[in-house]
């Protein structure tokens, strides 16, 4: 059975996989940076400074002994109140949207660049040195003869 894994594990398509998970890991990173640090205070400063994600919805009572402010969205959530987040949810999907459309856009110029591979006609490969050599002995003896 181990030998079984070990064969599942070292083939190139589990190998690719996970380096996939750890690069996308990485880039979903990327993205919420883009989404939290450039493009959301941009559209704060546009909107009047609207930060969506401190946008939440009390649903129940401020748990005994909070002494924080009650318009902190991450101090009650810490705390353990009843809060309905949509602020960090509209920031959550946006940060999508931002990595579905950069995913789309490298697809999409690795397609054309496969694509234009595909279309390019072959190029005959360069003969090596010594078949040129050898073509000129052949027409010198052809010559000669």
């Amino acid at each position: 059975m181990l030998r079984e894994f070990r064969d599942f594990i070292a083939r190139g398509n589990v190998l690719d996989l996970a380096v996939a998970v750890i690069i996308g890991a990485a880039f979903a990173t990327i993205a919420a940076s883009l989404t939290g640090d450039i493009i959301m205070p941009v559209v704060g400063a546009l909107f009047g400074g609207l930060d969506f994600s401190s946008y939440f919805v009390l649903l129940g009572p401020v748990p005994e002994g909070y002494a924080g402010s009650l318009t902190d969205y991450a101090a009650l959530k810490a705390a353990g109140a009843p809060v309905l987040g949509w602020g960090q949810f509209v920031t959550v999907v946006i940060n999508f949207i931002i990595l579905a459309w950069i995913i789309f856009l490298l697809i999409r110029m690795a397609s054309r660049m496969m694509a234009k591979q595909a279309e390019a006609p072959a190029e005959a490969p360069a003969d090596p040195a010594e078949v040129v050599l050898l073509r000129e002995i052949r027409d010198e003896l052809r010559n000669k003869g």
